[in-house]
């Protein structure tokens, strides 16, 4: 027979017991290598998804993270916060490594200033949040679906006006973000998603204020007027 492919030589060669060392335990220092590297990885991709690391840049912390800290995303009477990753970042590992991987594009971001300022982090606010909502739609709002759900949505504890608003989304196969913009950060100025009481129907008028603060313990309704000024309570 003529010389062995080249596949077969490496074939060969990888099955070829070690001179000093048998197969088995350089396949036990492999599997430990590879605990330790993913362990390594994985502790390191978590750190990134704590809210102390969403916050160290000033772009973050000097802007939408103090309209968060107005919300009831960060201070309820439950106690129960959900930070940024809740609701950025997808739980299970192949769609947190694609969201992981896109932004690491917005590093380039980071170095060049983009929105190194309020002003330009206003001027492109409306760009980022439709980035951003129209991944949530993509997704069916899968962060919020981690915390909420329609079937565990009570018509006993939730005011009649929002529980029969839910029902309709669910019917219509609407998703969380379809209605809910805004619900942790300020709209942008130029959106199209109403941002004045006067544009609302009565029915819209009603679930907006009834969900704007569902736990009247914590902070006070807002009126009409103010609901949707930068300076509401909610």
């Amino acid at each position: 027979m003529g010389n062995p492919s080249a596949i077969k030589r490496c074939w060969i060669a990888v099955n070829k017991p070690s001179a000093r060392y048998s197969v088995l335990a350089i396949a036990i220092v492999f599997f430990f290598v590879g605990i330790i590297f993913w362990g390594g990885f994985n502790t390191g991709m978590e750190m990134t998804n704590t809210l102390e690391f969403c916050t160290t840049d000033h772009e973050m912390r000097d802007n939408v993270y103090q309209e968060y800290k107005q919300t009831i995303h960060y201070t309820n009477r439950t106690g129960v916060r959900a930070i940024c990753s809740d609701c950025h970042v997808p739980k299970d590992w192949v769609h947190k490594i694609i969201r992981k991987s896109k932004a690491s594009f917005e590093i380039w971001g980071k170095l060049t200033g983009t929105i190194d300022t309020k002003e330009t982090f206003e001027a492109r606010r409306m760009t980022l949040a439709t980035h951003e909502w129209e991944r949530m739609k993509d997704s069916d709002s899968r962060e919020c679906r981690n915390c909420h759900s329609f079937e565990a949505m009570s018509g006993d504890i939730q005011k009649q006006t929002v529980y029969k608003k839910h029902l309709a989304a669910k019917e219509e196969a609407k998703t969380c973000i379809d209605c809910h913009k805004g619900i942790a950060h300020k709209l942008p100025r130029s959106t199209t998603t109403p941002t004045r009481t006067s544009d609302l129907t009565a029915a819209g008028k009603a679930l907006l204020l009834a969900v704007a603060c569902p736990h009247p313990g914590i902070r006070e309704r807002p009126s009409r007027a103010s609901f949707f000024s930068s300076t509401s309570p909610c």
